[in-house]
């Protein structure tokens, strides 16, 4: 009896291979259930289906620009108006179907309340989407 640790043995001798078995265990395992559910998985039901021949309808919703210019005059569509005419107007196109959109562009110079009295009246007049028109800054 020998007292080096190292000393051969059959019994306590390193396994220097991969045991094979269980792998190919697991792989026939994954092969059978993917094998299972493929067919299920592009199983359909066949229908026949009935054809309709639509096209897609592109129109845009119509838009009424109103400008206020650094005077404080209101342009309807590049039209002036009057105060007066304007509320007869915002009136006439919340009444449309579909109620057109309101562009409200307005000069850099205009006081903010000429332009908070334009924005009331179309509120007052029943339009209800308003949109702002900017230009984009130049370098």
């Amino acid at each position: 009896m020998s007292m080096n640790a190292f000393a051969e043995d059959d019994d306590d001798g390193l396994m220097n291979e991969i045991n094979m078995t269980p792998l190919v265990d697991v792989m026939l395992v994954l092969l059978i259930i993917f094998l299972v559910t493929i067919p299920a998985i592009h199983h359909a039901v066949k229908i026949d289906l009935p054809h309709a021949s639509s096209q897609k309808q592109d129109t845009k919703p119509a838009h009424v620009t109103v400008s206020v210019q650094a005077d404080g005059t209101v342009l309807w569509d590049d039209k002036p108006v009057t105060d007066d005419v304007l509320r007869a107007d915002i009136a006439q196109a919340a009444q449309a179907d579909p109620q057109p959109e309101l562009h409200l562009r307005a000069d850099r110079k205009v006081p903010y309340e000429r332009v908070a009295d334009v924005m009331s009246a179309a509120q007052a007049g029943g339009l209800t989407k308003i949109g702002f028109v900017t230009e984009p800054k130049t370098k």
